[in-house]
């Protein structure tokens, strides 16, 4: 039997679950309401459904804890990237109600933020693992309504290229094993950190001319495999030579692709050369340019060699044609035919009509 008893001026309920005591707040002065929340306490655990804790009373804390949990059992999204946006959240957040969770919170969060010198692009990512995770807790009956947050206007996404030359000028002033790393994210798109120089010698198979990424290991978890190009395949036999002499000198296996091949790092996986590409782009005059750059150089490159959208989509792991439409790729053969399919366009002209040469047309005129 439960019973309703006072704390100040606050009713306090108690009422049992599997014959074990429970004394609850009912965080209001109200003795009819108290006596509601008792009464629908009590049928809860007669019936052995989940006695779900007050709003009020959930932290921040907790529902992180559930995207987490949530990530991890489902797969929607990698472990290491929620991490960094749950990072910047959780020192803002900690400690906070999640009925207090509102806009006016998501907007001091991205003042916060922008005081901190990060890019609108950045800080939309953030909300929106603070929104999926607030709208989790309303799945998890944890929040009764979703709050409304806005993301910030984006700056255009950046359109940087490498036409071949200059890729070729980069690449000559980079040592020869990350010609071969870079070679491979310029010809199949693949992200620089997390697939190529994560690759692993049992990755390459050079007798039959490919290379492959593991099921899992990618951002969108799906698995790739290429087939090398003349050129490429060339250059990971380079590599190859050169992984095995580290490996002969050092008296043990290394198992990567791209280990560092002298220093105090030496046969451990290379996880990052800024330095080096830095340098290098500023020695042929582009400065700023990204290694991220030569993914969307890739794409751009496959379409204007005649491969379809579906199998360059293939080879760099987009999920999405988004990537034509956000770059502007367009394929020199649909230009062609927009320009074939325009002309008479003008009354008077017809398809097959060529317009006069510039000097023909002055000529016209004396």
């Amino acid at each position: 039997m439960g019973m309703l008893y006072k704390r100040g001026n606050v009713w306090w309920i108690k009422y049992y679950v599997n014959g074990r005591p429970v004394r609850e707040s009912t965080g209001t002065d109200k003795d009819t309401i108290a006596g509601k929340m008792l009464k629908e306490r009590e049928g809860k655990a007669v019936t052995g459904q989940p006695i779900i804790k007050r709003a009020d009373r959930i932290r921040y804390e907790e529902i992180a804890e559930d995207l987490t949990r949530h990530y991890a059992t489902s797969g929607d999204r990698d472990l290491k990237e929620a991490e960094v946006r749950l990072t910047p959240l959780g020192k803002f957040f900690a400690g906070r109600r999640v009925v207090d969770l509102d806009g006016a919170q998501a907007a001091r969060y991205v003042e916060h933020r922008q005081a901190a010198g990060r890019a609108n692009g950045t800080i939309n990512r953030e909300l929106a693992t603070l929104i999926r995770m607030l709208g989790l807790a309303c799945e998890n009956k944890k929040l009764l309504q979703m709050p409304i947050i806005h993301k910030l206007t984006e700056a255009k996404p950046r359109a940087g290229f490498f036409e071949p030359a200059q890729f070729e000028a980069v690449r000559r002033r980079m040592r020869p094993d990350l010609q071969a790393a870079i070679t491979i994210a310029y010809v199949y798109g693949w992200r620089m950190q997390s697939e190529v120089l994560a690759l692993r010698l049992s990755q390459l198979d050079l007798d039959a001319g490919t290379l492959r990424l593991e099921p899992g290991t990618t951002k969108n978890g799906e698995g790739r495999e290429v087939h090398l190009t003349p050129e490429l395949r060339a250059l990971l036999a380079g590599q190859i030579e050169r992984v095995r002499s580290l490996s002969r000198r050092l008296n043990r296996v290394i198992p990567y692709l791209f280990p560092h091949l002298k220093g105090a790092h030496a046969g451990n996986q290379i996880r990052n050369f800024r330095k080096s590409w830095a340098t290098a782009c500023k020695a042929v005059g582009l400065t700023g340019m990204l290694r991220h750059d030569m993914r969307r150089s890739a794409v751009r490159n496959m379409v204007n060699r005649g491969i379809s959208e579906g199998v360059a989509m293939s080879m760099t792991g987009h999920k999405s044609r988004a990537v034509f439409d956000r770059y502007h790729i367009v394929s020199p053969a649909d230009l062609k035919a927009a320009a074939q399919k325009l002309a008479g366009t003008i009354a008077g002209t017809v398809g097959t009509h060529e317009a006069p040469s510039i000097d023909a047309a002055f000529a016209s005129m004396q």
